[in-house]
């Protein structure tokens, strides 16, 4: 794995950055933040766009009315969200019938401005295994994926040029092990370009072979709610919890831009404390969560002081991968949301220029591998 570096004193860095935010409709620059909100950096060249890709409301198995769901994304500053009402299963039929599978979207994006909330049209096909569940999202019609053939239903929601995700491929409802039971007929969705997404995340379960599957087959790494109650009750938001979300880094804030990137595989998943992603993108937004915002030898000594500013609402926790030790803390050590943290280091000599390097244990960019960083400093 390549050791990934970053210094504030990367100008095109910066003005790239600032480009960015300064272009940032939804800015999350805000002094204070509940727990529950989602606030990550954009990083060079793109946007960071939070989602949720997998809802439901009282139109399918849900408990809400779907403008709660727009209430809720907005306590939590998401960027954009998609109803994804099951297409076939409709348990509230008798209570509140509606032949038309576009309602629930419809209600929803009417509540809400798209300069304060993306709301995208998407519905889940709803199978037996293989293939099990699969959300499509952007479509035009959901209605035209009510078919009896599996494949087909996969066939409408491309003709739409839908983004296409498997749902919760470990659910044990339909993977009795817990192991993702990838078949022929994957196979066959994946080659045929029908299947473009895989959720590595679902609810609370996290599943380290989905990720692999992603990685072997080039599928865009998802993480999802799949609420059916109330964020509040099902994520703990009253005790510092935050629902799952899929970080999706744009060339432009939009509804277009979202769609583009997703369908390039350009995101990262944020699981209670935990972040999975491809090394190409998880490495990026880490750099840009942790600043060194000073560094100085205590007074004659060789000790030095490195302030670290965590801007996010993640922790992180840190491996010395360095040959110095610290005076105060030990070979692990955790950065706490919105804080800043001095670490003291033994650096045996006065130096001028100062690099460490860290291995941050809750990033995973596959199975059992953590992405690697540097902080990097010059010292007045």
């Amino acid at each position: 794995m390549n050791l990934r570096t970053f210094t504030l004193a990367a100008i095109g860095v910066i003005f790239s950055f600032i480009n960015v935010n300064a272009q940032h409709s939804h800015s999350h620059d805000h002094p204070h933040h509940h727990p529950r909100e989602v606030v990550f950096p954009d990083i060079p060249g793109y946007y960071t766009m939070s989602t949720d890709l997998h809802i439901h409301t009282v139109f399918s198995d849900g408990s809400v009315w779907p403008n709660i769901r727009v209430q809720e994304a907005l306590k939590d500053r998401l960027d954009a969200i998609a109803i994804t009402e099951h297409l076939e299963y409709q348990p509230h039929q008798e209570d509140i019938p509606h032949p038309d599978r576009n309602r629930a979207y419809e209600i929803a994006s009417q509540q809400v401005d798209k300069e304060e909330l993306i709301v995208i049209n998407g519905s889940e096909i709803t199978r037996s295994m293989p293939p099990g569940h699969a959300n499509a999202v952007f479509l035009q019609d959901a209605n035209a994926l009510l078919v009896d053939d599996v494949k087909e239903a996969f066939r409408k929601a491309q003709a739409q040029e839908a983004f296409i995700f498997w749902n919760h491929p470990s659910w044990l409802r339909q993977a009795s092990d817990g192991i993702p039971p990838l078949s022929e007929m994957h196979l066959e969705l994946i080659e045929e370009g029908l299947l473009h997404g895989i959720e590595v995340v679902n609810m609370q379960r996290y599943s380290s072979e989905a990720l692999q599957i992603a990685l072997d087959h080039d599928l865009t790494i998802m993480g999802t709610s799949d609420v059916h109650g109330l964020i509040d009750w099902d994520y703990n938001v009253h005790d510092g919890g935050h629902r799952p979300v899929t970080l999706v880094f744009t060339e432009e804030y939009s509804k277009e831009g979202l769609k583009e990137a997703l369908f390039e595989g350009r995101t990262v998943v944020w699981k209670d404390d935990l972040l999975i992603g491809k090394e190409s993108w998880l490495v990026p937004l880490i750099e840009a969560s942790l600043t060194v915002t000073g560094s100085a030898y205590m007074d004659d000594t060789t000790v030095l002081e490195l302030e670290v500013k965590n801007s996010t609402g993640q922790s992180f926790i840190l491996e010395n991968r360095s040959g110095y030790s610290f005076h105060h803390h030990a070979n692990v050590l955790t950065l706490n949301p919105y804080s800043t943290t001095t670490i003291l280091v033994h650096t045996l000599n006065r130096l001028n220029n100062f690099e460490l390097p860290f291995r941050v244990l809750n990033g995973v960019t596959a199975p059992d591998e953590h992405p690697e960083i540097m902080l990097e400093s010059t010292i007045d």
